[in-house]
């Protein structure tokens, strides 16, 4: 999948069509909070394995069981579609 820049108005979207997410400082930002340490990172295990298949790769904290997760696409320099589309299959994990 090929990384398309969005557009301003794209960008003023994405809150409203990815539920949980925020465009703070020009990346799309979601914190998550679990239970403990061990469901923490076993969704960040989960999210690698989607980034790897979209060959685009988040940055990322985790603090005992709380995940800050950054998208940005380096490439072409600011948000993209490849960053909407990791946000989308990251909430679908979320989803019991």
């Amino acid at each position: 999948m090929a990384a398309q820049l969005l557009t301003p108005e794209e960008i003023r979207a994405l809150p409203a069509q990815l539920p949980g997410w925020s465009v703070i400082n020009g990346k799309l930002q979601r914190a998550f909070v679990f239970a403990d340490f061990s469901a923490a990172f076993g969704f960040m295990a989960r999210v690698a394995l989607l980034a790897e298949t979209l060959g685009h790769h988040p940055e990322w904290s985790n603090v005992y069981n709380r995940v800050v997760i950054d998208l940005t696409t380096h490439d072409p320099g600011g948000l993209s579609s490849l960053d909407r589309e990791l946000a989308r299959r990251i909430n679908g994990l979320l989803v019991p």
